[in-house]
């Protein structure tokens, strides 16, 4: 190996690593650019808002009163089968699934997005690297909100010591008093909405899942029905304002001509395999 060879061997971390953090930064920049469209057309109006927050509130509370303390005593009636199925349906509201698959997908992607791959290579892998940082974002800025609010409710879960007559331990950061709201169900309804807005198509089997893991969870004694539906409010409204950020950025989003929300058009799959593998075709030629 000549020492100009040597030389570049030894360059290619510091280049990789530049690389990959100029690519992280210009994408956090682009979150933070000045919106394209008024925020009118997307947030939520405040009175809307209040509304939604005080039927939300009433309906949990409603739960609690009627239905909170039968559910708890009738899962220990259900078939065994039963019990087992809501575990394996549980999982899928685990946040790790989203945030670790999408974390590394991103990171991936500011690793090989380079203008030498050509401009409709780098395009493709920035229009995915906007995608999958949009679902990443909206479950996990929801999920982040919802593990911090549950532990400083500090309400008692369902399974807790027999006997025990605590029901609220505010401010507490155990995990036996982090049932209200239901970590798994923010994430199923986080995620239904952020892969719903997406594609459309897999909107209604998404929710399909989602409600399932919140039935799953008071099944298994993790939380009561009270619970999972403030989480399932939150994870979908948290989607709903990181989805309304972005679009009004023109980010992955925009607005049709009657106001309405929609996704742009993603890369096909034979672009984004292009795209993949486009630096290895140039380095040939």
């Amino acid at each position: 190996m000549t020492a100009t060879g040597a030389n570049n061997a030894d360059d290619r971390p510091a280049r990789f690593l530049g690389r990959l953090g100029m690519n992280l930064r210009a994408w956090i920049a682009a979150l933070f650019r000045q919106p394209r469209v008024s925020d009118w057309h997307l947030w939520f109006p405040p009175g809307r808002l209040a509304i939604g927050a005080v039927l939300t509130l009433l309906a949990v509370t409603a739960l609690m009163l009627i239905a909170d303390a039968s559910a708890a005593a009738g899962r220990k009636t259900l078939p065994v089968w039963v019990g087992a199925a809501a575990e394996l349906i549980s999982e899928a509201g685990r946040s790790a699934w989203i945030l670790v698959s999408t974390g590394v997908a991103l990171l991936v992607l500011a690793a090989v997005a380079t203008p030498a791959r050509g401009r409709m290579a780098y395009g493709v892998i920035n229009a995915l690297a906007v995608r999958i940082g949009f679902v990443f974002l909206a479950v996990g800025v929801p999920g982040l909100v919802i593990a911090i609010v549950k532990r400083l409710i500090g309400r008692a879960r369902p399974d807790r010591v027999p006997g025990e007559d605590i029901f609220f331990a505010p401010f507490s950061w155990s995990n036996s008093f982090a049932s209200l709201p239901s970590g798994h169900s923010t994430t199923a309804f986080a995620t239904a909405v952020a892969l719903g807005a997406l594609f459309p198509r897999i909107r209604v089997p998404m929710f399909v899942l989602a409600a399932g893991v919140a039935v799953s969870r008071v099944i298994q004694g993790a939380h009561y029905p009270s619970d999972v539906l403030a989480g399932a409010v939150l994870g979908t409204f948290g989607a709903l304002l990181v989805r309304a950020w972005f679009v009004s950025r023109g980010l992955g989003f925009g607005l049709t001509a009657d106001g309405r929300v929609q996704p742009f058009a993603g890369p096909s799959w034979r672009r984004i395999r292009s795209a993949l593998w486009a630096e290895k075709r140039v380095s040939r030629q």
